[in-house]
């Protein structure tokens, strides 16, 4: 089973989830299904999908194992299910990565594209003032970095094939879902117009705020590698995404950050 993403993990449609090759570990994968998002949607009476998308979170290579607890990181993959929620892309609810014990922070989450096309939908706050919203448009091999305390969601771009993400998270992490279902989703909902292309429209919930579409840039601030798995980056250099689980670290480039 070969890989272009450094580990030897192999995402599967039907069913929806993840085979493992030799030498990985991973859970069995949790099944996300459409009631459980509803209250994140456009129209939460809409159909679509019942498996809406499928995690594997702690995945990695066994003679990596002890290096990622005792950094407190954690891999996980998703994959998504391609189709429409209604008038909705396939996405995942909206959420605020909850404040881990370990370093007392909100944590980011490092993104890598596996296959398909993902926008990843993030807004500074889950308040009546969003503050700066972001759709990042990420192909496959591209990385998206979430900060701290921003609500996201991801998105898929075409909904015409399955998508697959992996990602480097803290292992202690939590979601804050109590924001965004107040104002009952994010700030901009995507939208499939009539040739199935995804546009925004804004979510009438929150105060006036204006969105930012682009494509995904790379981090070098970060220190990420272009073209060299994310994975594989934390094999090469374990304290590479030290980051990740301890934010403040990077507290200065939080400060006006840009995705």
């Amino acid at each position: 089973m070969n890989s272009d993403h450094g580990l030897n993990i192999k995402s599967m449609d039907d069913p929806l989830g993840f085979e493992y090759g030799e030498g990985v570990f991973g859970p069995e994968v949790e099944l996300r299904k459409l009631d459980s998002i509803r209250s994140s949607l456009m129209d939460p009476q809409c159909t679509g999908p019942e498996n809406v998308y499928a995690i594997a979170m702690d995945v990695g290579c066994l003679e990596d194992r002890k290096s990622m607890i005792s950094r407190n990181l954690l891999f996980g993959a998703v994959t998504y299910a391609r189709g429409s929620l209604g008038k909705e892309p396939v996405r995942s609810q909206g959420h605020v990565h909850a404040v881990s014990p370990s370093c007392n922070s909100s944590t980011c989450e490092v993104y890598e594209i596996w296959s398909g096309t993902a926008i990843i939908y993030m807004q500074e706050r889950a308040e009546d003032d969003p503050g700066r919203c972001f759709a990042i448009i990420a192909e496959t091999g591209d990385v998206v970095i979430v900060p701290p305390d921003w609500a996201h969601c991801t998105i898929v771009g075409d909904i015409k094939r399955n998508m697959t993400f992996g990602a480097w998270c803290v292992r202690d992490y939590g979601f804050d879902y109590a924001g965004v279902r107040k104002h009952r989703g994010l700030a901009f909902f995507p939208v499939l117009n009539e040739d199935e292309q995804i546009e925004f429209i804004r979510n009438p919930e929150y105060n006036e705020c204006s969105l930012t579409i682009r494509k995904a840039r790379e981090y070098p601030e970060f220190g990420i590698e272009k073209g060299v798995p994310v994975y594989t980056q934390f094999q090469l250099d374990p304290d590479r995404f030290l980051f990740v689980s301890n934010p403040h670290l990077a507290d200065k480039l939080w400060e006006n950050y840009e995705p």
